[in-house]
């Protein structure tokens, strides 16, 4: 088995990924790190894609393409790598071979499924986040997430009792990936494929995003005066919080908490009331 792996900046990562989804339809592991987005491929000898061609995707911008042997035993110890998660005391993050926690909210990932588990950093934040806002009695109504990925937050916005809830991400493989995840936990939610980069579907007053700066300020340009009264972001440096927070000043929103996992921070913003 041979793990393919792509590293780029995180501006450069939506136009990795685009190219990345069209040569493995099935979906790729994501890693960030302090200034670097890692997506990676697995396949048999022959199986896997050409690359060579793939850093005229993002302009001549230097990537780094490597390719790693995995062990023979590698889908069995894969497993041992993945473990169930415990967020905010009572969501249980478990993938489908490990057993349900009693007292906590079963949330369902396994991983393999494309874009994600749970267990990283940005999304352990922005459900933390999400814990308190219905612990304040704020999941009361709809919810958007912006760059659902494997639908985590969405998934468990409706679990926690916000809805309807709708997932939204650029990626035809995320769609997919989301739209499982919800089945296998036995929930409604919708998602639907959008360039947030060009433009917004109508928003809940109550929206997560946990997507890389540039694409959070981008969609920071899009809102209007009439937009979400609370916003949940994550996938930020921390490093990248204070330009953020005046990214969506604009729009009325003002920073309320920040926090920081590892290398990775998160906002609370609310509208004024």
């Amino acid at each position: 088995m041979i793990r393919l792996a792509v590293r780029c900046a995180p501006d450069q990562a939506d136009l990795v990924l685009a190219e990345l989804t069209v040569l493995a339809p099935n979906g790729v592991e994501e890693e960030r790190g302090p200034g670097y987005v890692e997506y990676a491929i697995y396949g048999g000898e022959g199986e896997l894609p050409e690359l060579g061609e793939i850093d005229a995707v993002v302009g001549g911008r230097r990537i780094e393409v490597s390719s790693t042997e995995i062990p023979d035993d590698w889908a069995d110890r894969w497993r041992d790598f993945h473990k169930p998660l415990l967020v905010g005391e009572r969501l249980w993050l478990r993938p489908s071979w490990e057993p349900a926690r009693d007292g906590a909210i079963d949330l369902i990932v396994d991983p393999g499924q494309a874009f994600g588990t749970g267990a990283h950093p940005t999304t352990r934040l922005c459900l933390e986040f999400l814990l308190e806002l219905a612990d304040v009695g704020e999941a009361d109504g709809p919810l958007t997430d912006l760059g659902t990925g494997s639908g985590v937050l969405a998934i468990a916005a409706a679990k926690l009792g916000w809805s309807p809830v709708t997932g939204y991400d650029h990626e035809p493989a995320a769609i997919e990936a989301s739209a499982s995840n919800a089945s296998i936990n036995d929930v409604d939610v919708t998602f639907q494929r959008q360039n947030l980069r060009e433009s917004l579907p109508d928003l809940a007053p109550i929206c997560v995003a946990n997507m890389t700066s540039p694409i959070l300020k981008a969609v920071a340009a899009h809102l209007g005066a009439a937009g979400p009264s609370v916003m949940v972001l994550s996938g930020i440096l921390p490093n990248e919080l204070d330009e953020v927070v005046e990214a969506f000043a604009p729009a009325g929103l003002a920073e309320q908490d920040r926090r920081q996992m590892g290398d990775w921070a998160a906002l609370l913003l609310r509208r004024p009331r």
